[in-house]
């Protein structure tokens, strides 16, 4: 298959960067180095191109009653001008993708999906789509640029008259941005170091990239890879689609329970709601491991005794914390925080401890 170019593909080459294939796109993993990239978000402010995240506009006197159909959360809690996180269940237990629902009115709205599968997901909101309400698919025509860390705010007021300070986290608002209007400046992000989405047209991506540079200079800016994203994400326990999340994994087991609103009727609530009441039989946690040694996708999970209660879905060395992460699913008894568990790394067992979400705290 061929692999799409986000629209700042040749300025991402420009800077240096080291492009791999990524969800069907050609994508900056890093510029320097991951840890590099990763302690300017935490510390100053970086720059994501996560153009490659697919965006939907559903319009129409029923298009609420969709979304309320076909996703866990509740959206009818959302005021104009509010973004939640929810996921679209599929009917066998498990999952579809995780996503954010922006409300602008009562007939407007954005479904912001993950790149892998902004197919699955188009043709998964249409077929539940039974009473006309008005469906684009506007990924190839946006890009999104995730300006993260404790300085975000001080450089992007530079760009704008809206008052940055007064977007509560989770709200976003239209507006002018870096010369640019009707400009989605969201509260939103991935990395757990504060900051903004800026969805803008691609006929000003490249301005309005460069403009957040000159403003950000003084802060210590810089664009951030894909490898930084996961280690950031990973730190604050953020799931991966694909990863700690799937069509076979449960919601529930994956610690979505909070966003599963059993007050209204969603694709698959009956069941979910039933293993609910019965109980999970594992939960996905996050752990750090004591001993030297990083853990990886698909290593098993052990017990003291050597048996298998689990296996890792994501992990890394955390650079924050100088030591291997992850995330996995465990039996439940394995699951409170404390837990002694050992990751099993070809021949060597690494004793690692389960703790409270975020992995990372500040």
């Amino acid at each position: 298959m061929e692999l799409k170019n986000v629209a700042l593909n040749d300025l991402h080459e420009s800077l240096g960067a080291k492009m791999v294939p990524f969800a069907g796109y050609n994508m900056p993993v890093r510029y320097s180095s991951d840890i590099e990239e990763h302690n300017t978000v935490r510390n100053a402010v970086g720059v994501f191109d996560v153009s490659h995240m697919g965006e939907f506009v559903l319009e129409g006197p029923e298009a609420m009653d969709l979304i309320q159909r076909i996703v866990s959360n509740d959206v009818s809690k959302l005021v104009d001008g509010q973004a939640q996180y929810a996921y679209l269940p599929n009917e066998t237990g498990g999952v579809v993708d995780d996503l954010l629902i922006y409300r602008f009115n009562q007939e407007k709205w954005m479904l912001v999906v993950n790149a892998s599968n902004i197919d699955k997901d188009w043709d998964w909101v249409n077929k539940y789509n039974t009473k006309g309400v008005s469906l684009k698919n506007v990924s190839d025509n946006y890009s999104l640029f995730a300006v993260q860390g404790p300085k975000a705010t001080a450089a992007l007021q530079k760009l704008t008259d809206v008052n940055l300070e007064d977007i509560k986290f989770y709200n976003f608002v239209v507006g002018p941005m870096a010369g640019v209007d009707h400009v989605i400046i969201s509260a939103t992000g991935y990395t757990g170091a504060g900051g903004f989405e800026i969805y803008v047209h691609n006929d000003h991506a490249e301005s309005v990239w460069k403009q957040i540079f000159e403003a950000g200079e003084e802060f210590g800016i810089k664009p951030i890879g894909l490898g930084a994203r996961d280690t950031l994400r990973l730190e604050m326990g953020y799931c991966l689609y694909g990863n700690d999340i799937t069509d076979e994994t449960s919601p529930l087991e994956a610690g979505l329970g909070w966003v599963t609103k059993f007050t209204k009727d969603f694709t698959n609530s009956e069941a979910l709601k039933a293993e609910k009441e019965a109980g999970v039989k594992r939960k996905l946690v996050g752990f750090k491991v004591l001993d030297k040694g990083i853990p990886r996708s698909h290593y098993e999970l052990l017990d003291a005794e050597e048996n298998v209660i689990g296996e890792v879905t994501s992990g890394s060395m955390s650079p924050c914390m100088g030591c291997g992460i992850g995330l996995g699913y465990v039996t439940k008894a394995f699951s409170a925080p404390g837990s002694e568990i050992y990751v099993a790394v070809r021949n060597r067992r690494l004793k690692a401890e389960v703790v409270k979400l975020p992995i990372y705290k500040k």
